[in-house]
């Protein structure tokens, strides 16, 4: 058990480019995104393991020796190569009380916490250097929430910056810049498995006509990776409007493909009254969709943007790409106002 208090961040993810492509093979770039979800790691002496996670609502708590009699329970050991089986989350859902077919978010992140808070308390201890480490266990997380994920959120998530992904490979960028974006949720909720599975159907259905589609994706994503690893020793302007325009020529692919929406059309037509240039990320029909800023935009530009985009009825928040990967803090790090619902959780 730990002795002292940890405070710890890891940032969000977007996708840059590749959205549906890269289910074909194609190169997807995802970015770090500095909006971050904050953790803290603080000594109990109650004899007590308890968790807290507002966001979806979970509070709960278990005695210490219960936890350790389950974790001796379990015939085979936790391994992070390998997935959780079906017995070991078997047994954690029974010990929570989760329903054996629960998909509920806050059913999904109790029996995350409970799996890895088992695995790695009977396994390491902390280790926060170790980001290799970090990685494979975030990753058995995602498998326990999902399934068979990519291995992208858990890797962006500890690493930070951008990477590549393709075909399984994840090969981290290096040296990349931090760029300024909007990020605007339409509040359209959509199935990334149905369009997912719209998208193949009409590469299928036309593949003269798609498979070149999915071509031209694969080298905007190329090509801005060149830019972003090109910026860091040679900050020049120019770059931007090269962004910006493979910001546009993507969007409209993704449109052709089948992932638009017309509160993602209403949304690159309002911040292109500004003269800022937007796409999807993710799945698209609906969801999220990011802006680029350059460097000189004018703040009164972009407090325009969000005002309209907010008139629209989206949530929209001014924050950047490339961010660091999972931190340790220290409180006089900490902004003021993250540190008081730290503190006061």
């Amino acid at each position: 058990m730990w002795e002292r208090s940890l405070l710890l961040s890891a940032p969000g993810k977007v996708i840059l480019h590749g959205e549906h492509a890269v289910v074909h093979g194609k190169v997807a770039l995802a970015v770090a995104l500095d909006l971050r979800t904050f953790l803290r790691l603080r000594p109990c002496g109650e004899g007590r393991v308890r968790v807290r996670l507002p966001g979806v609502g979970v509070v709960r708590s278990w005695e210490t020796p219960r936890l350790q009699a389950l974790r001796r329970g379990f015939a085979a050991d936790f391994d992070e190569s390998k997935s959780p089986s079906v017995e070991q989350l078997d047994t954690l859902k029974e010990f929570a009380g989760i329903a054996a077919g629960a998909s509920a978010p806050e059913s999904l992140a109790t029996l995350a916490f409970l799996y890895m808070c088992l695995a790695i308390s009977a396994k390491y201890g902390w280790t926060e250097e170790e980001l290799t480490l970090i990685n494979s266990w975030a990753f058995q997380g995602e498998r326990v929430i999902h399934g068979n994920p990519s291995g992208v959120d858990n890797a962006v998530g500890t690493w930070g910056g951008a990477l590549r992904y393709q075909s399984g490979k994840i090969t981290p960028l290096k040296r990349v810049p931090m760029l300024k974006i909007l990020l605007t949720n339409t509040k359209v909720p959509r199935s990334t498995k149905v369009l997912v599975a719209g998208a193949k159907q009409k590469i299928l259905k036309f593949p003269a006509i798609m498979n070149p589609v999915l071509d031209s994706i694969d080298a905007i994503s190329q090509e801005c990776q060149s830019v972003l690893e090109a910026m860091p020793e040679n900050p020049s302007p120019e770059y931007y409007p090269v962004l910006e325009e493979l910001f546009d020529i993507n969007q409209h692919h993704l449109n052709v493909i089948g992932a638009g929406h017309p509160s993602l059309d209403r949304l690159c037509r309002v911040t292109a009254s500004h003269g800022l240039h937007s796409k999807l990320t993710g799945a698209g029909g609906g969801g999220c969709g990011i802006t680029l800023l350059r460097p000189d935009t004018s703040p009164l530009t972009v407090e325009a943007a969000k005002r309209d985009l907010c008139a629209c009825g989206f949530e929209c928040w001014e924050t950047n790409i490339g961010a660091p990967g999972v931190t340790l803090h220290s409180s006089s790090s900490l902004n003021a106002k993250v540190l008081h619902v730290l503190l006061e959780s």
